[in-house]
């Protein structure tokens, strides 16, 4: 908390980077004869011996060492982590492939190596479960993969994660009835936590083309070709900035990882100065020191991933999980990381020495030196904008993006933050006056020693900037790749749809979804199509077709669906014409009362089987189209049962909208459970506001849970480097109180300690965020918004979690409090 006056040279270092006697230094240079540059050698020998140093310094330096080496390997670790992802998302993928199904079309021909298939996927609590229906169709027919054979008729075999659900879920499993014979292997799940299954049904029916309805698929082997969505350069550009968001943070905690110690290194290379080493010896010696503790890092972050993987399996981030095998980082990026991270350690160390005076008798950089310079700082944003600044207005459409200028600019930006952020401390500490003690000991420690506070939360100033600039981003280009479906959620929030049905049963189906527990309201109908009344001798060209929409339903299911009124009455039938989007060739000109139209819509190649004309009714009023529940307009021939046969359309579907009662939590399991009764076509499906592309949403998902990820190794960054921190100054807490200060006193001034840079470092974070963010909208050409709710967002979680690893330091502070701290005086 204080320090010796700064005429003593026998002052204890810290890295603040100022330089008080630096007349007296240069004095001591102009004397002395200029020194060669070391050679190759020379090199080899020094860091030798300052690795000698960090390896036998006994129980000081070992520990100290151990302190760099943890930290240096939290970061290592997620670098091998990002590393790993790319392969294992690929590993991902191609499993998901190789489960896919090639598509063949409707006209297969049956087999023996052909089997039958349907989806039979479902979501249980806000998990999708995946399951396919099969049935060989002779002997030869292939298993899936990860499974031996295809599973009998009534039986299923199920993922582990799936299996696990199904027995602790009743509700679930009354919906999945068939019996467990087995568990699907590795090489047919996405991931540990893959909730899939196959089952054995004799239901299945071939589509086999116009006269006989199906309900499943005919395929000879499974596997198919990927079908990813084409990204574009706005998802390139959120691609790349995702990746410097994430990794950049690591970085700095590395950099600052190999600092740890560095009080106790520079005092102790003074000694080595007293038996005549010189100040470029002193310094390769150090770089020697941390180049040992960066090794040992590299090494021990290797053991870290090693063992964190294996436990991979049993962690799910935002529905991505992971086998431990499919977490093997890239050679060429593992090579990198080996050498870069060891080279940054002694580049680094060397730096962090550049402006230290290490004099026989002590280390000089105590005092009220010349103050931190502000204008090269602000250089290295203004040089990552004047990369971003050409890419202004550029990143839309099919255009390409420069990914490593986009990087470059990123990553200078984020640095600057950074790079100010020491001098903002110094400058505001230094206003600091005045107080209660344990405000008054934690300024006056920041005020000697402001550098090693900037860099404590230098981590988390560039995680929280470059969070805010990606969330301005995001919620810039939300609208090209979220889309507004034009739902109503207050009239319904499910559909359950049913094909090949008919009137009676979607009635049946209707009574039952009604009776369902938790469900508030039920209305549905059928839907089908008609087609020109010729259509059987029609031999005309293809474009002249004529498919015109008929919906049958009672008058509370076609009044969700068009504005009939009070009007409406069994036998009632109404018109509803087409949207300029939906008017197909002369459909209108059948759309009239009194016209005939054919319900036989059985027209592939040719007309197949007999005509089913039908007269719309003289006198049929038209009326105008209302969206139903999910947004979408309904148009063509609206008739209630009374007014036309539904036996007589052809490969009718029911529509069947639920509204959910709120104080039934399992209300939509229940609907699903319900639907799983009525037979294999029928699907539940979600009424959602907005509709997102499959890749952004990956992308976010991806972001997430490398920023949780990340958050945790600020945590444990953090903590490493306070405990450090606290170490190196355990025999000045003790003399403070042998001398009757409170310990409440000196934990407040901790946490002062801490509080102080991060409020200025959130607060500069936030200014560089906005500022990032401002220069990604302007790429891709959109108007400037500021989102404040992520600025806060950011803001809190960083402010949590340096608070929560503040009070875990608390108790080691408690320790080093005790009197035996005096025992070396």
């Amino acid at each position: 908390m204080t320090s010796p006056s700064p005429s003593s040279p026998s002052s204890p270092s810290s890295p603040s980077g100022h330089e008080p006697f630096a007349g007296f230094d240069a004095a001591a240079r102009g004397r002395a004869a200029p020194e060669p540059p070391a050679d190759l050698r020379t090199w080899l020998r020094d860091l030798a011996i300052g690795a000698r140093f960090a390896a036998g310094g006994g129980r000081e330096g070992w520990l100290r060492t151990v302190l760099t080496a943890v930290g240096v390997a939290l970061g290592v670790a997620l670098l091998l982590l990002a590393a790993a992802v790319p392969g294992m998302m690929d590993n991902r993928d191609h499993r998901r492939v190789a489960r896919d199904i090639v598509s063949v079309g409707d006209h297969m021909e049956k087999g023996p190596d052909t089997f039958l298939l349907a989806d039979a996927d479902t979501t249980f609590r806000g998990q999708a479960i995946s399951g396919v229906l099969l049935h060989p169709e002779g002997p030869a027919a292939p298993p899936p993969p990860g499974v031996t054979a295809i599973p009998p008729t009534g039986t299923m075999v199920v993922s582990p994660a799936l299996k696990k659900l199904l027995a602790s879920s009743p509700l679930l499993r009354e919906r999945i009835p068939y019996e467990i014979t087995g568990t699907i292997g590795k090489a047919g799940l996405t991931g540990p936590a893959d909730l899939y299954y196959y089952a054995g049904s004799d239901k299945l029916v071939a589509y086999g083309g116009p006269q006989q309805h199906g309900n499943a698929d005919r395929a000879r082997r499974f596997g198919a070709h990927s079908n990813s969505d084409i990204r574009g350069p706005v998802f390139d550009l959120l691609l790349v900035t995702v990746l410097v968001v994430l990794l950049l943070p690591v970085a700095v905690f590395i950099g600052t990882a190999v600092r740890l110690g560095g009080e106790r290194r520079d005092r102790r290379l003074a000694a080595l100065r007293l038996v005549g080493a010189d100040i470029r010896t002193t310094r390769r010696i150090a770089a020697g020191e941390a180049l040992f503790g960066a090794l040992l890092g590299v090494l021990l972050g290797g053991v870290f991933f090693l063992v964190a993987r294996q436990f991979a399996g049993h962690i799910t981030v935002r529905d991505i999980s992971a086998f431990p095998s499919d977490l093997t980082p890239n050679t060429a990026l593992t090579v990198l990381i080996a050498v870069a991270v060891p080279v940054a350690a002694v580049a680094v160390t060397m730096l962090s020495l550049r402006r230290t005076v290490i004099e026989p008798l002590g280390v000089f950089r105590l005092g009220v030196g010349r103050q931190r310079r502000l204008w090269w700082r602000l250089l290295i944003p203004a040089g990552g904008l004047a990369l971003l600044v050409p890419l202004f207005g550029t990143v839309k459409g099919s255009a390409s993006i420069n990914e490593y200028q986009v990087a470059a600019g990123v990553v200078l930006l984020l640095i600057g933050v950074t790079a100010v952020l020491p001098w903002l401390v110094e400058a505001a500490v230094a206003r600091l006056r005045g107080g209660p003690v344990a405000w008054q000991l934690a300024t006056r420690r920041l005020q000697l020693n402001s550098g090693a506070s900037a860099r404590l939360v230098s981590g988390v100033t560039v995680a929280v900037a470059g969070a805010i600039g990606l969330q301005m981003l995001f919620a810039s280009v939300d609208h090209d790749f979220v889309f507004d479906t034009g739902a109503d959620l207050s009239r319904a929030q499910l559909v359950v749809s049913t094909n090949g049905t008919t009137s009676d049963q979607t009635a049946r189906d209707l009574r039952q979804l009604a009776a369902t527990k938790g469900v508030a309201s039920a209305s549905g109908y059928l839907r089908s199509q008609a087609t020109r009344p010729d259509a059987a001798t029609f031999t005309g060209d293809i474009a002249d077709r004529v498919y015109l929409p008929v919906i049958v339903g009672d008058c509370k299911g076609l009044r969700e669906l068009a504005a009939i009124g009070a009007g409406c009455k069994p036998g009632s039938t109404f018109l509803v014409p087409p949207s300029s989007d939906d008017a197909v060739g002369g459909t209108s000109a059948y759309l009239k009362a009194g016209h005939r139209i054919d319900l036989n819509t059985a027209w592939d190649d040719h007309y197949v089987g007999a005509p089913r004309l039908w007269t719309i009714p003289a006198g049929t009023p038209t009326v105008g189209s209302r969206p139903d529940p999910t947004g979408y307009r309904q148009w063509g021939v609206f008739a209630t049962p009374e007014a036309i046969d539904g036996s007589r359309l052809f490969e009718p579907s029911s529509q069947i909208m639920i509204g959910l009662d709120d104080r039934q939590p399992d209300a939509v399991e229940y609907v699903r459970n319900t639907a799983a009764t009525f037979g294999i076509d029928t699907y539940v499906m979600t009424i959602s506001g907005t509709s997102t592309k499959a890749s952004y949403t990956q992308l976010r998902r991806g972001l997430y849970a490398g920023a949780t990820l990340t958050m945790v190794l600020i945590g444990a960054s953090l903590l490493v480097t306070i405990l450090e921190q606290l170490r190196d100054r355990k025999k000045l807490l003790a003399v403070l109180v042998a001398f009757g200060t409170r310990r409440s006193a000196l934990a407040w001034s901790v946490l002062w300690q801490t509080a102080v840079p991060i409020v200025l470092g959130l607060t500069l974070a936030c200014a560089g965020g906005i500022g990032l963010g401002a220069a990604l909208i302007a790429m891709v050409g959109q108007a400037f918004r500021m989102d404040w709710s992520s600025v806060a967002l950011m803001s809190a979680i960083a402010a949590g979690v340096v608070l929560t690893v503040t009070l875990l330091s608390l108790p080691p502070l408690w320790r080093l409090m005790r009197p035996d701290g005096l025992q070396t005086e």
